[in-house]
């Protein structure tokens, strides 16, 4: 995986508010995308290259349509690597606390 494309790609309010439309509705097309930003077409495809490189999203043909999915497996490993080693020390804190406080009441 490389970190640099997807936080690159999430770095980016427009790109940002394209994988939220996505989580909400999976399989849209361009035109779906379009509808109700304030970007050309040209603008939201070009993000969703952008997406596509970092691998947040991926696409397909069906007929002559091309549809594009979220793929939450960068952001969940970012997640694993970045943000997971920080809350495993503060939840065993936490899990040191209750055995305290547990074992002060007996």
């Amino acid at each position: 995986m490389d970190d640099d494309a997807v936080f690159k790609a999430l770095a980016d309010g427009s790109r940002r508010q394209l994988l939220d439309r996505l989580y909400e509705r999976n399989g849209q097309t361009l035109s779906e995308l379009c509808q109700g930003l304030d970007m050309t077409r040209q603008a939201v495809a070009k993000h969703i290259g952008l997406l596509e490189e970092a691998n947040l999203v991926s696409s397909e043909r069906r007929g002559r349509e091309k549809l594009h999915f979220i793929n939450p497996v960068p952001i969940n490993e970012i997640a694993e690597r970045w943000i997971g080693k920080f809350e495993h020390r503060r939840l065993s804190a936490l899990a040191d606390l209750k055995k305290t406080l547990e074992g002060g009441g007996q």
